[in-house]
């Protein structure tokens, strides 16, 4: 007598990476001013509502463009120069060219 073998089933659960996980640092939501620039001496007030060591998102009071580069000015800290990676009405994300310093970044994620 020959024996066929019986079909195994097998079960696994999958759950999707949330896209909102892949943060290369944590964040902490923030409220307070900032300023940014385009380019050359201008230079408005934003507010930075969520930070991380690699970016942040900020509120501003004029539409911002998508891949654009911007010159943010945090609280005590020299401009840092960031990349628009999201834009929405008066809303952007921002990537820093360069990391922020732990310590500052602390500090900023501390704040009242």
């Amino acid at each position: 007598m020959i024996e066929t073998a019986k079909p195994v089933r097998l079960a696994a659960e999958f759950e999707p990476a949330d896209p909102k996980d892949r943060r290369r640092s944590r964040r902490a939501p923030v409220s307070f001013d900032a300023r940014l620039g385009r380019g050359g001496l201008d230079r408005a007030l934003c507010r930075v509502t969520d930070i991380s060591m690699h970016g942040c998102r900020v509120q501003t009071y004029s539409p911002m463009q998508r891949n654009s580069q911007i010159w943010l000015t945090l609280p005590g800290h020299a401009p840092i120069v960031a990349t628009v990676r999201w834009a929405n009405d008066f809303e952007a994300g921002c990537e820093f060219e360069t990391a922020l310093d732990e310590a500052y970044f602390d500090q900023l994620a501390e704040r009242e």
